[in-house]
């Protein structure tokens, strides 16, 4: 490892990148996905690799902006009734699905009708397509479309977040006709409406996505989007190994910056390295990803039942050093709950602090006075995060605790946590959407795994009472006191070990401009432009 940091280092600092791609006058974006793309089907985007090539296919009623607020999408404009239980909705009439043969028209497309939505959400809720985001439309009692520019969607109660959440990409339209032509098979012949439409698909080596002509949307001077030619997606495991197609300027972008060499390209400030500065440009933001550790709090043959030694854990590592030599000051110390900062709901108050005498007070409490005795705890992680975990284990073991540490692969580690199987775990919330009731969900008793986020398995009556209150709310300074009240409340029985809230870290060449993303990190390439490599 030490041999590759080298050569990294040397190659990284000799290497000249002439930046974004182009073919002549064609603009053409690369990014390269580790984690490969299992399917294009938008009812199965459950994580990022596939929600960004979906997002770029794809279009639902409404969309998040910069800010997290709801903006029209397919949907013009929208009504709530006041109990907050019927939505109705306004469409256009002017977008169309990418052409194929299937729609049997003289241009091989026709436009979006409010039915087609009314048949994307009833799929999403269909037990045989078994969907992953089914869960988003449990509340809904009735869709109804009366007229081909007229959505009606009826909650069984209501739920403030419901706007929101329509935003993910499982909420996105598709073409019957297409979908049931293909079958399962549509998760590699994608049809939808967005600014790209799929070219070419070799699974684990490349994927294409070229220009969609049709696109509805426009840039505030009335020209046509997007600006690029196409999308080009390669699948290179290694992330070293992509950092260096990065560097060479095979790649236009990365997505993230990989402990292996953030110190070739991050001051320990966590700005960008002074050498790279001619040629590559750093956009940082919050978000909204918590990394924690958590418990399973239904083994009742294990130590980590007491809360005492789950406080202990909590008090007994200094997160912000953590974040300062790990991470070089890429995200925030987690010492205020699971309710990442920036979300309304936020407790600043809720979280905890580092505070060795107060772990050495609970270790005594609990039998175990400065660790005698103790018995050994596995923490189970990925390699990705083998760095922090082993932090965390040399700081507990200077107050006397014992940590073992268990490495395993991804898939194996989120199934054996589904199935409760693991005691100690680290673990990380996306957002699927802009609301703190999304956090709160993996706290909330009835959302027990495997059928729902509750990994932990934690419960409290209190707790959930508060939750369901919450989601009911729709005043949102209301709604926010009670997050605030629902994360200390679950807090103070430490299910979780909180460990930072994320920050994106996008790096592209310098002629590369107009990239777009949020707090979800979304991956908007609407409005992104590649200036010929000289002109930097």
């Amino acid at each position: 490892m030490k041999r590759r940091y080298i050569l990294l280092t040397i190659i990284a600092l000799t290497l000249v990148s002439c930046g974004g791609h182009r073919h002549g006058d064609k603009m053409i974006f690369r990014y390269n996905e580790s984690a490969g793309i299992a399917t294009l089907d938008p009812a199965f985007a459950k994580d990022q690799s596939i929600i960004w090539p979906c997002r770029q296919l794809y279009n639902g009623l409404i969309e998040l902006d910069s800010a997290l607020q709801v903006q029209p999408s397919i949907a013009k404009r929208w009504d709530i009734s006041p109990d907050g239980c019927t939505y109705t909705f306004t469409l256009r009439n002017d977008v169309r699905f990418h052409k194929s043969p299937l729609f049997r028209t003289p241009d091989s497309s026709r436009c979006v009708v409010a039915n087609d939505f009314r048949y994307s959400f009833r799929r999403i809720t269909d037990h045989a397509v078994a969907s992953p985001g089914a869960w988003i439309f449990n509340d809904l009692e009735d869709i109804q479309a009366p007229d081909d520019t007229t959505l009606v969607l009826r909650l069984r109660r209501p739920f403030a977040p419901f706007l929101p959440m329509l935003g993910m990409a499982y909420c996105s339209v598709v073409p019957r006709e297409v979908v049931e032509h293909y079958g399962k098979d549509f998760r590699r012949n994608p049809c939808g409406t967005g600014p790209f439409q799929f070219q070419y698909w070799k699974e684990g080596v490349k994927l294409v996505l070229r220009k969609n002509p049709c696109y509805f949307e426009r840039d505030t001077l009335g020209a046509p989007l997007p600006y690029l030619d196409a999308v080009a997606v390669t699948f290179i495991a290694d992330r070293q190994t992509a950092f260096l197609e990065f560097i060479k300027g095979n790649l236009d972008f990365l997505n993230s910056v990989d402990p292996a060499y953030k110190d070739l390209l991050l001051t320990p400030q966590g700005e960008l390295q002074p050498q790279h500065e001619h040629r590559i440009l750093m956009r940082t933001s919050p978000y909204l990803n918590t990394e924690y550790l958590g418990f399973q709090m239904e083994n009742h043959n294990t130590p980590l039942r007491d809360p005492r030694l789950r406080l202990a854990i909590n008090h007994g590592f200094d997160r912000h050093k953590m974040i300062r030599y790990l991470r070089n000051n890429i995200g925030t110390p987690a010492t205020g709950g699971i309710i990442p900062a920036g979300l309304p709901g936020h407790n600043p108050q809720a979280g905890f602090d580092y505070d060795p005498d107060r772990t050495r007070q609970l270790l005594a409490e609990a039998g175990y006075p400065g660790g005698q005795g103790f018995p050994p705890l596995t923490l189970s992680t990925t390699a990705s995060y083998l760095d922090l975990c082993k932090y965390i284990q040399q700081q507990l073991a200077l107050l006397g605790m014992d940590i073992r540490i268990d490495v395993n692969p991804p898939a194996a580690l989120r199934s054996q946590i589904a199935e409760g199987k693991i005691d100690w775990f680290r673990g990380s919330w996306v957002a699927d959407y802009p609301d703190a009731e999304n956090y709160l969900s993996i706290l909330y008793g009835p959302n027990r795994a495997p059928a729902g986020p509750n990994y932990t398995r934690f419960s409290d009556p209190a707790v959930d009472r508060l939750y369901q209150q919450a989601r009911q709310t729709s005043d949102p300074a209301q709604r926010a006191r009670l997050y605030r009240s629902i994360d200390s409340l679950a807090m103070l029985q430490a299910p979780v070990v909180p460990l930072y809230y994320d920050q994106i870290v996008h790096l592209t060449h310098r002629n590369v401009s107009g990239l777009c993303t949020n707090a979800m990190n979304t991956l908007d390439l609407r409005h992104l432009r590649i200036a010929p490599a000289e002109s930097r």
